[in-house]
């Protein structure tokens, strides 16, 4: 396995190297805008009343999370291709299909509009799925960036519309997005960007994920996922109670240890301003604990109020995979 350099994250050279894993991220912002529009410019009945919504796709429990708060009506995400037993004509699907590939979707979308469902899919235009899925009551919010977490932002958006989520300004969501990926930019050297910062202190441990939040928690997740994928070894994102013994279980620095062999946990803690009593009390137990052991905490917060709940997470999020990014920079890994 490649060693962790801390040099390359100001290298031009290896940063080149990187540059599409890294104007990735930055486009988010834009990835965002054009996604919107285009759900602004779909058609979808306005008088739309469903007994219950069904949510598929890649992103169907973030969507979930979101709107199940203030959400009228039932509604459940649902992994499998087809449809539930009980969902009819007085239903709702909702589809995101976006960066999934679209067998198992396409048999969920072609069962909703046999079953004369509503249906509102995101997909992108042009493509088998969104041709093969012609119908009255099929609305199309057709997606260009193949970014899904726009196009989840992008269907947020029509279901505010509808009464079915909560009021969501896209274009707040982009600018707390805009803002991280000024903050994070491979232009700002090592000693301004935390996200350069945060990598270094993960280059050689076990990370461990925790945000307090439903979507903050929901962000750990992706950003674990993303840290396995980058560094090819362990990353862990789980609730509070899991993480302390692992955390009070860990050895002493040994200073003469081979760093592949034991690899000490850093804490990564999410904050999105929105924990409630027990995340609160969760969040200062695990950093007496990191204190105690003398364990490195990375902390990645957003609580602007004006990026709203969905900002607050796209933001967090994408710290996240900036710090993901560079890691994979610091290894020189694409």
């Amino acid at each position: 396995m490649p060693e962790f350099d801390d040099s390359r994250l100001d290298d031009a050279a290896v940063l080149a190297r990187h540059d599409a894993s890294l104007r990735s991220l930055a486009l988010t912002g834009a990835h965002l805008r054009v996604e919107a529009v285009a759900a602004a410019e779909a058609r979808c009945d306005a008088d739309l009343h469903p007994r219950g919504i069904v949510l598929a796709g890649h992103e169907s429990r973030l969507i979930r999370t979101v709107i199940e708060p203030t959400c009228p009506v039932p509604l459940v995400a649902w992994p499998h291709p087809g449809l539930p037993g009980w969902v009819g004509p007085l239903d709702l699907v909702v589809v995101q299909a976006t960066s999934v590939p679209a067998d198992g979707l396409a048999t969920t979308v072609a069962e909703a509009c046999r079953r004369g469902c509503a249906v509102i899919l995101a997909a992108p235009a042009g493509t088998e799925l969104a041709a093969r899925s012609p119908s009255r009551d099929l609305t199309l919010v057709p997606t260009s960036t193949d970014d899904p977490v726009a196009a989840v932002v992008a269907l947020l958006v029509l279901l505010a519309g509808l009464g079915l989520a909560p009021q969501l300004h896209a274009e707040s969501v982009a600018d707390a997005a805009d803002m991280v990926a000024e903050d994070c930019s491979p232009h700002k050297d090592l000693s301004v960007n935390p996200a350069k910062v945060a990598a270094i202190a993960l280059a050689e441990s076990l990370p461990l994920v925790w945000g307090g939040s439903m979507l903050a928690a929901r962000a750990a997740r992706r950003i674990a996922e993303d840290l396995r994928r980058v560094a090819g070894r362990a990353s862990l994102a789980t609730p509070a109670d899991d993480l302390m013994p692992l955390l009070t279980g860990a050895a002493p620095r040994d200073p003469f240890a081979d760093p592949d062999e034991i690899l000490r946990p850093v804490l990564v803690t999410l904050d999105d301003g929105d924990d409630d009593f027990t995340a609160g009390r969760s969040r200062t137990l695990l950093d007496i604990i990191a204190d105690d052991h003398h364990l490195p905490v990375v902390r990645l917060r957003c609580d602007d109020p004006q990026a709203g709940a969905v900002g607050r997470y796209v933001s967090l999020l994408l710290q996240g995979l900036y710090v993901s990014a560079y890691l994979g920079v610091g290894l020189d890994r694409p």
